[in-house]
């Protein structure tokens, strides 16, 4: 019954839902980002490179020989560096929006820590530390008035 209370307290706290949001979104987020590079940028990189598609490059190492099925065939030996041309483009958009977001999200976060900024709402917790921050100051200037 122990492994139960532990899921369900796992459960409630927020965790499950939080990792199910952001695997429905990260796999969201991969289809745009394939059709982006699929559809939007290697076309015209197709475009400006005499139509060479890149998922078709490769270095062929060694020719097929024969018919396949035939007891004297040998299949072609070839390394298909034109895919990974395309992932890394992915790659390279995936890093870039991610960071986009961040940056967006943090100026958010960050507008949301700063309890003087009234325009947005700060967490009770953020609030409670700055107006402690505020009377402990408030207090070593006291002290320290009384002290000269």
């Amino acid at each position: 019954m122990g492994l139960f209370k532990e899921f369900k307290e796992f459960a409630v706290k927020g965790n499950m839902v939080d990792m199910a949001v952001g695997i429905i979104i990260g796999t969201a987020f991969n289809k745009v980002v394939d059709v982006l590079v699929k559809q939007v940028i290697m076309p015209p990189l197709t475009m400006m490179t005499d139509g060479i598609n890149y998922a078709d490059r490769k270095l062929v190492l060694r020719e097929g020989e024969g018919v396949e099925g035939a007891t004297n065939f040998t299949e072609e030996v070839s390394v298909g560096y034109g895919l990974l041309i395309e992932t890394l483009i992915d790659f390279v958009v995936i890093g870039f929006v991610v960071f986009l977001v961040v940056k967006f999200m943090n100026r958010f976060r960050n507008k949301a820590q700063d309890p003087k900024n009234k325009q947005v709402v700060t967490p009770k917790d953020i609030e409670l530390l700055s107006s402690l921050n505020d009377k402990m100051e408030e207090q070593n200037k006291l002290l320290r008035e009384r002290h000269n």
